[in-house]
């Protein structure tokens, strides 16, 4: 295996190196990283068709889906199912093979060129794993690297791994009834470009930018989808103690299997919990209005060991961050759409009757713990609802600066650079956090400017678009650029999506992104040089330093 995805990866700070063992960093298995090569790959032929069949006409939703989910599976700490890679990947070439006789039809019908697409689009794979494992040099991410070089083989690997961020965005908005035809459309031929293994660095850098601007259009219509069926966020208070009764702990990012647990636990008196980057469905007022959903238990997911093993009742893993479960919760825990680990039950078709079950049957809490809570619900409708305010306190210098402090945390050294750096952050300054790397600093009481707190909860690294659209507004009352605001971005990284985010940032032209704790392993020093003058990325240094230094360019 060779594997480089994610920011936790072996020897991460060694550019280009990454886990090439019996077993990741992450605990996905030499097998199962291979079968997800060749799954990324199987997606790449379903893309080449689908663009072609497209150009004629012809279009093909199960397919469109297939591929957001099956790029899905393969983002860090998803799917660890080695078996499940073995019936995604006959399911595509089925898919492949249905939409290259779709087009071919229409061509002949249309009295058109038949085209025939090479690499991922006639790859044969075999039927067992055992022979898929034999396939493997096809699709390696580095399968190349003595011919095109390390700079190409980086390009590649980052509008891949964008592409992968961009899928799984795309498929939460999927999930809640929200799909674009546009959307479809730009990731095949995305996808159908690294299918044919382009060596033009300039090409494959545009290409980058394009997976930041298709997430971009991916995030604004997962903000619909999100403010659609749940309302739009309010600010308030998420409960963080426990109470007494049965429970059940929901992880991840999906929204609607939250919903539908909710539903299917409706007076059966268990209570819910949110955990990770599901803390911001205590802010959606369709989702808080249950009784039943009763607080946010546990941190971020790099502790779910300790935090599940501790935790009395059934655990729901829904989406992305999940890792190897222990003996101590293995028999209460369960997985829901992409996620899978060899052993734990998948809950198929918002089916979570053996949650309920195992619910019933654990301990729960036995007592009411002291009442704690963290605010939440501050994305772009409850900041912008007092934008005069803040736009008057800018002007009045009541605030002075802007920091968006956002991205995953992780286990990995170095992600106490945010806490050190939000602590340190002067009182007449404002940040604005998302993602779970919040939960280093989210219980802190930095106080409030005129009544406008200094730390705002916007969301999940999916609300990365409140964000955006807070800093566009505010450039838009100010009568100026987004880089001319008194406004840093302190953005830390660890997988695919936020990879796809950061593309966005700089798709939109925004310079002087502090990333960290330290650089993808795609990176190499030559990509590193083009992205500092071209958008002057500033790998994280000192916190107290790039905080001195953000305030001072600002002033200057």
């Amino acid at each position: 295996m060779f594997c480089y995805q994610c920011e936790q990866t072996a020897h991460s700070k060694k550019n280009g190196i990454g886990c090439q063992t019996a077993q990741g960093v992450c605990g996905k298995d030499a097998t199962t990283a291979d079968l997800q090569d060749l799954m990324t790959y199987s997606v790449k032929g379903i893309a080449q068709y689908a663009k072609l069949a497209r150009e004629l006409g012809h279009t093909d939703n199960e397919a469109d889906v297939f591929i957001l989910y099956g790029l899905f599976t393969t983002l860090t700490n998803v799917n660890f199912n080695a078996d499940r890679f073995v019936e995604l990947i006959a399911e595509a070439k089925q898919i492949r093979d249905r939409l290259r006789e779709a087009y071919e039809h229409a061509a002949v019908e249309q009295n058109v060129p038949i085209e025939t697409p090479e690499g991922p689009a006639v790859w044969e794979p075999a039927t067992v794993k055992a022979g898929l494992l034999l396939q493997v040099e096809h699709a390696a991410i580095d399968k190349d690297l003595d011919i095109v070089g390390e700079d190409i083989v980086g390009l590649r690997a980052m509008m891949l791994y964008g592409l992968k961020g961009v899928a799984a965005y795309c498929y939460h908005a999927h999930v809640l009834g929200y799909q674009n035809e546009e959307v479809f459309e730009r990731i095949e031929k995305a996808l159908d470009l690294l299918a044919n293994e382009p060596t033009d660095a300039e090409l494959l850098l545009g290409g980058c930018l394009e997976v930041g601007a298709i997430n971009l259009k991916v995030m604004e219509l997962l903000d619909a989808a999100n403010t659609g069926q749940f309302g739009a966020q309010e600010a308030g208070a998420a409960r963080t103690t426990a109470v007494k009764g049965k429970a059940i702990l929901v992880s991840g990012h999906d929204m609607q299997d939250l919903y539908d647990l909710l539903e299917q636990t409706k007076d059966t008196g268990i209570n819910i919990y949110t955990h990770g980057e599901m803390l911001p469905a205590h802010a959606y007022p369709k989702l808080k209005a249950y009784p039943h959903l009763i607080g946010n238990y546990g941190t971020a997911w790099q502790n779910q060991h300790v935090e599940f093993a501790a935790f009395p009742g059934a655990i729901i893993m829904t989406s992305n961050c999940l890792i190897e479960p222990q003996d101590s919760y293995k028999d209460r825990i369960f997985t829901a759409g992409p996620v899978g680990w060899p052993g734990v039950p998948h809950l198929e078709h918002g089916d979570f009757t053996l949650a309920i079950e195992a619910a019933k049957a654990a301990e729960g809490f036995t007592e009411d713990e002291e009442e704690k809570s963290v605010m939440v619900g501050f994305g772009r409708h409850t900041v912008l609802s007092v934008a005069d305010k803040v736009v008057e306190a800018v002007k009045s210098g009541d605030i002075s600066h802007f920091f968006v402090v956002g991205g995953c945390d992780g286990a990995a050294p170095g992600r106490n650079y945010y806490t050190e750096l939000v602590e340190q952050t002067p009182d007449d300054t404002v940040v604005l956090t998302l993602g779970c790397g919040k939960y280093r600093f989210n219980d802190q009481d930095l106080g409030d400017i005129g009544g406008i707190p200094r730390l705002l909860d916007v969301g999940q690294c999916n609300d990365t678009y409140s964000a955006i659209q807070i800093a566009l507004a505010l450039a838009k009352e100010f009568d100026c650029g987004v880089n001319d605001l008194p406004l840093s971005y302190m953005v830390s990284w660890f997988e695919q999506k936020a990879v796809a985010v950061l593309l966005s940032l700089l798709s939109l032209g925004i310079k002087g992104i502090h990333l960290g704790p330290t650089l993808p392993g795609f990176i190499t020093p030559n990509l590193l040089n083009i992205l500092v003058e071209t958008f002057d990325i500033k790998p994280n240094g000192v916190a107290s330093e790039d905080l001195a230094k953000a305030l001072a360019q600002q002033a200057a």
